[in-house]
């Protein structure tokens, strides 16, 4: 399988969508690429699952919800060579988490992971690809976003206002004209 889901193009992988996929895969190998032809060394641990519960004010007082689930993924300083985690361990490890953390299939997916070269940081899957013994996702960074473009860029303002986001108004240069007459003098006409 291979699908591709820029999340710059398409919406955020769901996590519902990442169980789906993965369950499709069971017995190949999972690796995750944070860049292109990098990828987290095969004895990486899945550390914890969070879930995630998202409320924010954007710069124009609009409230705004949702949920993250965010994967952390750990290399652990001494590599273990023969240590490679197939798709059926994660499941396990998301089914034991769900035990006790129902995740809503709905949240938008995130992995974190860093190591010694690459900053912590938290990344969307950006494309599963299946081939032959490995089941890969890579991952594309995540990035910010003025939700005020998605309304007209009105910054939930009164129409009339300027927008937060909108082009600087061009301002228009006047010019001074020099008169032979003092200006604010009692009877100058000036004031």
């Amino acid at each position: 399988m291979n699908q591709s889901n820029s999340a710059v193009t398409r919406d955020p992988i769901t996590w519902g969508e990442l169980k789906n996929n993965l369950k499709q895969n069971p017995d190949l190998h999972l690796q995750f690429q944070y860049e292109e032809g990098r990828f987290v060394d095969n004895s990486y641990h899945i550390t914890e699952i969070k879930q995630a519960p998202i409320v924010s004010v954007d710069c124009g007082g609009v409230m705004n919800s949702w949920t993250e689930v965010i994967v952390q993924l750990w290399e652990p300083s001494v590599k273990e060579a023969d240590r490679s985690m197939k798709v059926g361990k994660a499941l396990k490890i998301i089914e034991l988490v769900e035990k006790s953390l129902p995740l809503d299939p709905n949240a938008t997916v995130k992995i974190e992971f860093g190591n010694s070269k690459f900053d912590t940081r938290q990344m969307y899957p950006g494309e599963f690809v299946a081939d032959g013994e490995t089941f890969s996702v890579n991952l594309v960074p995540d990035f910010t976003q003025c939700k005020a473009l998605t309304r007209n860029q009105s910054c939930g303002t009164s129409p009339a206002d300027a927008s937060c986001c909108a082009p600087a108004a061009v301002k228009q240069e006047l010019e001074l004209v020099a008169s032979d007459a003092t200006c604010c003098e009692p009877g100058s006409g000036c004031c």
